[in-house]
């Protein structure tokens, strides 16, 4: 039976997975939603998704504040991996990692200790001594270059791990630097528009400015954990 994940990128249940569900699935605010968001603009029973003839459908169940994918309003849709999907103030995303980066036809990226094992045995020979020990100079460059590729995809084996057993005042301010991004990046996205099938979508020039300007935050923050002193 096949199964649809959607992530929540914006809304009061933004940060949740909802992980291989069954299809058919509504979702709504109401006990009985396989999906169910803790949204008040959200009706009660607000869309079905189901399987159909081989597609993802989508469906408004003549919800109050209507359904929109990418951007359009719509009463029943083709659902791709990638697609954005908003109810009442809540924004999902379509589809699991691997799935979204199949359909920008890259395959899956291996995590980072897949792709170091899998380093070929003669590119690590040509760092070796005549210890037969490998350089840490050649070790470095050999790693540096596995995690430098361009395909770039977040499967939850990628994810670096956040640090533990934070202290209150920590957790609060970390907590706040990631509110804080995570709203621009909202902004940027809110408003895209895409063609009929979803494989291109269009931002305006200030709402690219802002994507590139949470890179950048992105970039300074970086630098101030690893140069503390430089700040």
């Amino acid at each position: 039976m096949p199964t649809v994940t959607f992530l929540v990128l914006e809304g009061v249940d933004k940060g949740r997975v909802f992980r291989d569900l069954s299809i058919p699935v509504t979702i709504g605010r109401e006990e009985g939603n396989g999906l169910r968001l803790n949204d008040e603009r959200i009706s009660r029973y607000h869309a079905k998704v189901q399987h159909e003839d081989g597609d993802i459908i989508i469906t408004d169940l003549e919800s109050t504040n209507g359904t929109r994918v990418n951007g359009t309003t719509v009463q029943i849709r083709r659902l791709r991996p990638g697609d954005q999907v908003s109810v009442g103030r809540s924004m999902l995303l379509f589809g699991t990692m691997e799935e979204i980066a199949l359909r920008r036809g890259t395959p899956p990226v291996k995590s980072m200790s897949q792709a170091v094992h899998t380093l070929r045995a003669e590119e690590l020979a040509a760092g070796m001594g005549a210890s037969g020990k490998v350089s840490v100079d050649e070790s470095r460059r050999s790693i540096s270059e596995v995690g430098s590729s361009t395909d770039w995809s977040p499967r939850d084996v990628d994810i670096p791990p956040l640090p533990m057993k934070l202290s209150g005042s920590q957790s609060a301010r970390i907590s706040e630097v990631f509110d804080y991004l995570h709203r621009g990046l909202t902004i940027a996205t809110e408003n895209i528009e895409s063609n009929e099938d979803g494989t291109e979508v269009r931002l305006g020039f200030d709402e690219w400015q802002t994507i590139m300007a949470v890179q950048m935050l992105l970039a300074r923050y970086v630098r101030m954990v690893a140069e503390p002193d430089q700040r």
